[in-house]
């Protein structure tokens, strides 16, 4: 973990007033009443300070930094009958997963964490997290009236700072909360996929081997 990743920071941020509301509350014995108030008051609000400070740290736990044209996922496609697939996918940062999709194509989305100032003088890299995946018909009609799939590929969890930066923009202006762009590719019986991320927040799908590849061509993509 380098100095410059986005938990590191925030356990630095956190760390400043915890170390001082700790060195006011014991600063406080052997004072003056009126002493003892206003340090034990400044010492609340410093350890308050630096337990939100460590919450918005935790919210990042989930997300994953994102280097340039990173590589988040490969996909794996099989047929199970007409417009209906299991898709497993293999994220980077994680365990494989599997899902039966309806539809002609499938459909990748990620979120997105980006900073700025002061956490982008610092070098914080962006964050990432992939968040769901979907089936998509190219028939318009279709897509309107016909049975959707959408699976999250996120765990829920208590606080996430994308949620909070959509939520409370004005707390948190050093975060720059994006949804990346989705990627989709047609669903082919035994297509190998890959998927790449971009720092701007852009998903990029191609196919993953020679064989995928020639298939594609052959569908007119």
């Amino acid at each position: 973990m380098r100095l410059s990743d986005p938990l590191v920071l925030f356990a630095l941020a956190a760390a400043l007033p915890g170390l001082a509301g700790l060195w006011l509350a014991w600063s406080c014995r052997r004072r003056a009443l009126l002493s003892r108030l206003r340090r034990g008051f400044a010492s609340a609000v410093c350890l308050l300070a630096a337990s939100l400070i460590s919450l918005l740290g935790l919210s990042l736990l989930g997300y994953a930094r994102l280097l340039a044209d990173a590589p988040v996922a490969e996909i794996t496609v099989q047929q199970l009958g007409p417009q209906r697939f299991v898709v497993e996918v293999s994220a980077t940062q994680g365990r494989a997963q599997r899902f039966e999709l309806s539809g002609d194509e499938w459909q990748l989305d990620a979120r997105v964490l980006r900073w700025q100032l002061p956490a982008a003088l610092a070098g914080a890299p962006p964050l990432y997290r992939l968040e769901r995946l979907s089936g998509r018909y190219r028939d318009t009609r279709q897509e309107l009236e016909a049975q959707r799939s959408v699976h999250a590929l996120a765990q829920p969890g208590a606080l996430d700072l994308w949620t909070l930066r959509q939520q409370f923009p004005q707390w948190l202006p050093f975060v720059d909360a994006d949804f990346g762009s989705g990627a989709y590719l047609p669903m082919l019986d035994g297509a190998h996929y890959r998927v790449s991320l971009s720092p701007r927040g852009g998903l990029v799908a191609q196919a993953a081997d020679e064989e995928t590849r020639l298939r594609l061509r052959e569908a007119g993509w």
